[in-house]
């Protein structure tokens, strides 16, 4: 199943990657935030042994292995609402998320 990046989400990331010598994006869960667990995102320095690397519209996406079970099949996008802009994860295997859409739950 994997993880997929919108053109709009390829197109903010490619332009971060390209500002830093990296292995690619990075994204990851923590357990916190008002619904349970909270979405990361950031640059993959190195990749891990337990890591798992997809790759979408030429993007190396790298997961750690508890985070894998939680973003399987999940749509990575960025949108832009007023001044506002925001990556948004589609996470199939989330059953709620807070108001905010920062957090969600399993």
């Amino acid at each position: 199943m994997g993880i997929e990046l919108t053109s709009a989400a390829a197109e903010q990331v490619t332009r971060y990657l390209h500002e830093r010598a990296v292995e690619g994006l990075r994204l990851s869960v923590k357990p916190t935030g008002c619904a349970g667990y909270e979405y990361v995102i950031g640059y993959a320095e190195s990749i891990n042994p337990d890591d798992q690397v997809f790759e979408s519209k030429g993007i190396p996406v790298i997961i750690d292995a508890k985070s894998l079970p939680l973003l399987e099949g999940t749509r990575v996008d960025f949108v832009t609402s007023g001044i506002s802009k925001v990556f948004k994860f589609i996470n199939p295997n989330a059953t709620s998320e807070c108001g905010c859409g920062e957090s969600f739950t399993i």
